[in-house]
């Protein structure tokens, strides 16, 4: 039978485990502010960016979210004048995924007029979240 720090053990573990996710839901998917804000060019991307903004989406071969995701972001992107959406395949652009630090797909920047990293979001973007972080990107 168990004994009574093993139980202990068990349920620390469970705690732990829920709060792990807890904070994983949490995250997931919410765009957060990039620090340095640095820039990426059309060579980088491979294609031209959009003249007011760019969504630029990490994604991979066997990543089920990023379907859901690349619907989001082009549904976003045919809304809004001057915004481009694109997607980049980690296994084509691994320098370049490992520069900016994508650790997961899908990974969303949002990039302003010139390039500018605006906002980040590493899993599924709420659509309101993706609109909320171009209104940053595009001035007024």
């Amino acid at each position: 039978m168990f004994s009574v720090s093993g139980v202990w053990v068990l349920a620390v573990v469970l705690i732990l485990i829920a709060a792990f996710g807890v904070w994983k839901h949490l995250r997931d998917g919410r765009m957060r502010t990039h620090a340095d804000r640095p820039a990426l060019t059309a060579a980088q991307v491979g294609v031209p960016l959009g003249e007011q903004a760019t969504l630029v989406q990490f994604t991979s071969a066997f990543c089920a979210p990023c379907r859901a995701t690349r619907r989001i972001l082009q549904e976003v992107a045919d809304m809004v004048p001057g915004v481009k959406h694109v997607d980049l395949d980690v296994d084509e652009y691994l320098d370049l995924a490992r520069d900016l630090n994508i650790a997961r797909t899908p990974t969303i920047l949002v990039l302003d007029g010139h390039g500018a990293i605006v906002r980040r979001a590493s899993g599924q973007p709420r659509k309101a979240d993706v609109i909320a972080a171009l209104g940053e990107a595009i001035p007024a």
